[in-house]
């Protein structure tokens, strides 16, 4: 069960970051926040406004 966790996790900062480089933000700082803040850093990333 942990591991089910670890990949969910990896996979949630994964499309944070594709969803950060879409916003024309740095896709590895929002990865690396993702690791963080989980699913608080997607809910954040939707509420930002494009570059």
């Amino acid at each position: 069960m942990d591991n089910q966790y670890v990949v969910g996790w990896g996979t949630v900062a994964l499309i944070n970051a594709g969803l950060a480089q879409g916003k024309n933000r740095t896709g590895l700082n929002w990865f690396l926040l993702s690791l963080a803040l989980g699913p608080l850093a997607t809910f954040i990333l939707l509420l930002i406004e494009k570059r």
